[in-house]
Formats: C-alpha cells, sequence, structure tokens
C-alpha cells in the first residue's frame, strides 16, 4: 500500500489512534535517557516526525499511545489530555522501593530521595522494580473511554515503530480492535517487523520503512495535495 493511500484513509476516517513505538524513543549516547531532550541538537529528525504528527493530527478526533518512555510525547505540541504512555515517562520520579504511591515531576524533590523512606528516586516506568502504575492509570481510563465510542466509526490505526518489548501494551489490541470494528484499518509501520496478521486480511497493512521517515513522508504528501 502506498502512503498516498494512508493518506486518503486519513482525511476520511473519523477517528485515529497512534501507537508511538520503540522507534520513536530516543536513543541515548553514552549516557542515560533522562539526559535526552527533544530540543538537543542531534534529535532534528526526530523533532520533524513530531512536527510532522502535528500537522497530520490538526482537527482529528485522535488520540495516542506510547511505549516510548523519553518523555518526547510531552514535549512535542500535541494534546496531552489524548497521549497515554503505559510504560511510563523517565522524567516523572518515583521512590525506587515504592513505599508510597506519590509521583514527582522532575526537579520537584532536587535531592532526588523519598521524603518519606528516604530511598533514591528512580523514573517511573516500567523498568523501576517495582513500578508504581498510578502515573498513567487516569490517561489510560480516558483512552479506554475514547476507544470505546470508536465501535462502528471509521477508524485509522497508524503503529508507527512497536516491536514486541511489549507487546500487550499496542500491538496485540490493536490488531484486535482492528479486527472486530468494521470500519477499522490497521496500518503497521515499522523497519523490520511489519507484518499483518492473515485474519485481518484487507483490513491492514504493513510497510516495512522506518516509521519517523514515514510519518515525513505523509506530512509531505498531504501538504503537496
Amino acid at each position: 500500500m502506498e502512503i498516498r493511500e494512508i493518506g486518503e484513509k486519513l482525511s476520511q476516517s473519523e477517528k485515529i489512534l497512534v501507537g508511538l513505538g520503540e522507534e520513536w524513543q530516543m536513543k541515548p549516547d553514552g549516557g542515560d535517557l533522562r539526559g535526552c531532550r527533544l530540543d538537543d541538537p542531534g534529535q532534528s529528525a526526530r523533532r520533524e516526525a513530531y512536527a510532522s504528527l502535528v500537522r497530520l493530527l490538526a482537527g482529528k478526533d485522535y488520540y495516542i499511545v506510547t511505549t516510548a518512555m523519553d518523555g518526547a510525547v510531552w514535549e512535542a505540541g500535541l494534546d496531552k489530555s489524548r497521549i497515554t504512555a503505559p510504560c511510563g515517562n523517565v522524567h516523572w520520579r518515583q521512590c525506587s522501593k515504592a513505599c508510597t504511591k506519590d509521583i514527582w515531576e522532575e526537579g520537584e524533590v532536587p535531592d532526588e530521595i523519598c521524603p518519606h523512606c528516604g530511598a533514591p528516586l528512580t523514573g517511573n516506568t516500567i523498568e523501576a522494580n517495582p513500578y508504581i502504575e498510578e502515573g498513567y492509570l487516569p490517561s489510560w481510563e480516558a483512552y479506554k473511554k475514547w476507544q470505546a465510542a470508536t465501535l462502528n466509526r471509521s477508524l485509522l490505526i497508524l503503529e508507527l515503530g512497536e516491536g514486541f518489548r511489549t507487546p500487550t501494551v499496542m500491538r496485540w489490541p490493536f490488531e484486535k480492535t482492528a479486527y472486530f470494528n468494521k470500519k477499522a484499518f490497521l496500518c503497521r509501520v515499522n523497519k523490520g517487523i511489519c507484518q499483518i496478521p492473515k485474519e485481518i486480511g484487507e483490513k491492514g497493512a504493513g510497510i516495512c520503512m522506518d516509521s519517523l521517515e514515514f510519518v515525513r513522508c505523509l506530512a509531505a504528501e498531504r501538504a503537496g495535495e
């Protein structure tokens, strides 16, 4: 399937579900993911991809699910009320011993020491042990309500760069949504794992290319109409 055809589906669909996977997570250059920022000089390609996504979703009824833990999606100019990050955000801080359900913004506890038990703080992500899920649950509940309203509505599912690190978050649920919603179409974009289950049939298409480049090309195609 050509990018132009996906662009047409984007225009015609009532609702857009976007999944941002592992390809969208910034790669620290020998350092900590926490030190990566979307406005860093080396992130120009990623900034452009996010800017393209903002343009594509302007005026659309959309929701974004991301498994990237770098927090970049919150800096990109998207509607924050339409984003959920179930794998967490390294810039949100939690007690490493999970003595409390409290979650702090970066810098809110300057010494990075839990004020309740004295343990070091850590990123509020699935890499914490244990992971305090309260950080993302409100946005997840909002997403589930939005998703329930997509039944029997024309729905384009754009799964961008998701692998198998956490397939239960978007990969498998997106396939299920495409299968059961008669008006849904799943576009899976991934550099290496872009296959669509045969059960979905003509209601899906796999595009094997870098998902950031795909979004930039899609935005350029739409702008050129």
